[in-house]
């Protein structure tokens, strides 16, 4: 589905699915040269041979494959890399180009996996940089809660629309979206804004209550009809609402998905013992994905990595409440599966490269070892196929295997704050910024080519998220 402009009102779930069922059928060929204006953009032009691009010459690849290229992350250089359908065909060199395929000259680009963001907060970027002297509690209290009560439908719209094309310009190709907003207006606007997009997401739902009816409908409603969609059950583990726990518990065990929860962003949190809650309603296990963990203890570990628990390691909005360092190093020597988290609001921005860079740096800094995990191997791994083995999806995304789905970057590293090449790995992770992205590819389908959102007038995107923000400030 293409990205565009959202209209001025929010239409109904039917216009939504009519709209997706549309959107399927949209050419997804591309070319690189030159950039033509957005009503000519190759995406539109009808091209023989079905949904074939051929990425010619990249001068490094990174596939996340071991089996396809040099050291753990496949390094491959001077390779094609074809993809049909949506679907990655085949990487190496001097690939034949199919009939009717749209080549692209990649040659002097990095190509890897797209950047999986295992935990986010869409809607909060109508306050970003807010509330900058707070931690966690503080910021709740003073950005968070005031502003989810005033918003309506469009406003919201406005909100994710905003920060889904930001994560998807920074590089993200699938997110993991915790919402805790709760009316079915509102879901319909937030899912139809994350479908608008183009990106592969997931949306964690946070029911309020018992409501099993409520879950089900917007599952079966408003994120099974969107083909790069899927869901979750979102809960607060917490002794207090144990109860509310085990109903999000049986919620996601009936509909067969992941049950994901904040546990122990603060110290604090110890008094609601949280890992205790969830072992005693049985969600221990690998449908289970956990955000922060930042205060775990050594038997919280050891439980967590003997039953293969998944966890969101948001390092930046962390260091921005003061929440603490997770003990990422002793995770990751157990063998736990950990990806990055952008973490909404408290992230301030969608730059996975200065995620990837603070992951590695907080470690050092809180153990003044350099040989500490994760190094760059690692960390690149966890931002791409470790986030997709966090949330179950390996078997489609997180790497550059023939068969799994087309989820891709093109980094350009001629570039003041890139150039020159030493070590373009280290380079991505530490010397990296949005805007080496020069291209991001998600089932095939270029949502950002040639350094631009594709069919995007971001001006707009902008000025109808200030004027919403704007109009909620006014009404409060």
């Amino acid at each position: 589905m293409q990205s565009v402009a959202a209209p001025s009102s929010v239409p109904s779930r039917r216009d939504l699915l009519a709209g997706l069922g549309l959107a399927t059928a949209t050419p997804l060929l591309l070319g690189l040269t030159p950039r033509p204006e957005p009503r000519e953009h190759p995406s539109r032009r009808p091209v023989p041979g079905g949904r074939t691009v051929l990425l010619r010459a990249a001068s490094l690849v990174l596939t996340m494959d071991p089996a396809l290229g040099s050291g753990p992350l496949g390094a491959v250089e001077n390779a094609d890399v074809l993809m049909r359908d949506g679907a990655i065909a085949a990487v190496g060199p001097a690939l034949q180009a199919p009939p009717g395929a749209w080549v692209v000259d990649a040659s002097g680009k990095l190509v890897m996996p797209g950047f999986v963001d295992t935990h986010n907060h869409l809607w909060q970027a109508m306050i970003r940089g807010g509330c900058t002297g707070r931690d966690l509690f503080g910021w709740l209290q003073g950005c968070t809660d005031p502003q989810r009560g005033r918003l309506t439908p469009a406003a919201l719209h406005s909100f994710v629309r905003l920060a889904a094309l930001d994560a998807v310009q920074s590089g993200v190709t699938t997110l993991v979206d915790w919402v805790d907003i709760f009316s079915y207006d509102l879901i319909e606007s937030y899912v139809r804004a994350l479908a608008g997009t183009g990106v592969r997401f997931t949306y964690a739902m946070f029911p309020p209550a018992p409501d099993a009816v409520l879950v089900a409908k917007v599952k079966k409603e408003l994120v099974d009809p969107v083909p790069l969609g899927s869901f979750q059950i979102a809960t607060h583990a917490a002794r207090p609402i144990q109860h509310l726990n085990r109903a999000h518990w049986d919620a996601a065990q009936e509909l067969g998905v992941m049950l994901n929860s904040h546990v122990l962003e603060r110290p604090e949190q110890r008094a609601d013992d949280p890992l205790a809650v969830l072992t005693d309603i049985g969600a221990l296990g690998p449908r289970l994905l956990i955000n922060h963990g930042i205060h775990l203890t050594d038997a919280e570990i050891t439980a967590i990595a003997e039953h293969d628990v998944r966890a969101a390691h948001c390092p930046l909005s962390n260091m921005r409440l003061a929440s603490g360092i997770m003990r990422l190093s002793e995770l990751g020597q157990r063998g736990v599966k950990v990806g990055l988290g952008l973490d909404g609001g408290t992230n301030d921005s969608s730059d996975f490269h200065a995620l990837m860079k603070t992951a590695i740096g907080l470690q050092r800094a809180r153990t003044t070892e350099a040989g500490v995990f994760p190094q760059v191997h690692d960390v690149l791994r966890m931002a791409t196929l470790g986030g997709a083995e966090v949330l179950g999806l390996a078997d489609r995304v997180g790497s550059l295997t023939p068969g799994k789905r087309a989820d891709l970057v093109i980094i350009d590293p001629a570039a003041l704050n890139f150039a020159p090449r030493f070590d373009w790995t280290g380079q991505i992770v530490f010397n990296g910024r949005p805007e080496n992205i020069d291209a991001v590819f998600v089932d095939g389908r270029a949502l950002k080519f040639g350094g631009r959102l594709v069919d995007v007038d971001t001006d707009r995107v902008v000025r109808e998220a200030e004027a919403a923000a704007t109009r909620l400030r006014v009404a409060g």
